[in-house]
């Protein structure tokens, strides 16, 4: 690889890290062409997943910020997975094609500056899709604001009924005193 090659290859990779919310180390040994394509159109058209050179990735890390968390897990024939949507279907798409196929081996990666254990990765996949926890959070929203609404609108009712009751007890007690002066 020209030097010119190396120096693009590194702006690309510093652009990539700068630009995903996420980013999945993997090692992929073992895993051939057909499988790797399988596995790019299993992640979603939100993530990226490229064959990486260790050495110009450290470069690009470092330039990005990331070194000190991938550091340690730049070992090996490497591919990322960067994410630039929901983190969450990357996670599975991976998680789910690890399982399928156990030469990809997840290392660990980087998710908005903090580093993350293959452990953590997995943990992430476990969690609902965005859609569904927003639709989730949307449903108890409204469901609060329902409630907001019953309790409002049954105050008046309350207060008219407490006005019919105090209305009552006076002219209870005004009928008992009008009786009791009588006798």
């Amino acid at each position: 690889m020209a030097r010119a090659e190396k120096v693009a290859a590194v702006a690309e990779l510093t652009e990539r890290f700068q630009d995903s919310s996420a980013a999945v180390l993997t090692e992929y040994r073992g895993l051939s062409v057909a499988q790797i394509g399988d596995l790019r159109r299993s992640l979603g058209e939100n993530t990226t997943f490229a064959v990486v050179k260790n050495t110009l990735t450290k470069i690009a890390a470092a330039e990005a910020g990331v070194a000190k968390e991938l550091a340690d897990q730049l070992s090996g024939p490497s591919a990322i997975a960067f994410v630039r949507g929901d983190v969450v279907e990357a996670a599975k798409g991976l998680r789910d094609f690890s399982r399928a196929n156990p030469f990809l081996v997840i290392k660990g990666g980087v998710l908005d500056g903090k580093v993350m254990s293959p452990d953590e990765i997995v943990k992430l996949a476990d969690l609902e899709s965005r859609e569904v926890l927003l639709a989730k959070l949307a449903g108890a929203m409204q469901a609060s604001l329902a409630n907001a609404a019953a309790t409002f609108a049954a105050l008046p009712t309350q207060m008219a009924r407490l006005l019919a009751a105090l209305q009552e007890k006076q002219a209870g007690e005004g009928e008992a005193s009008a009786a009791s002066t009588q006798e």
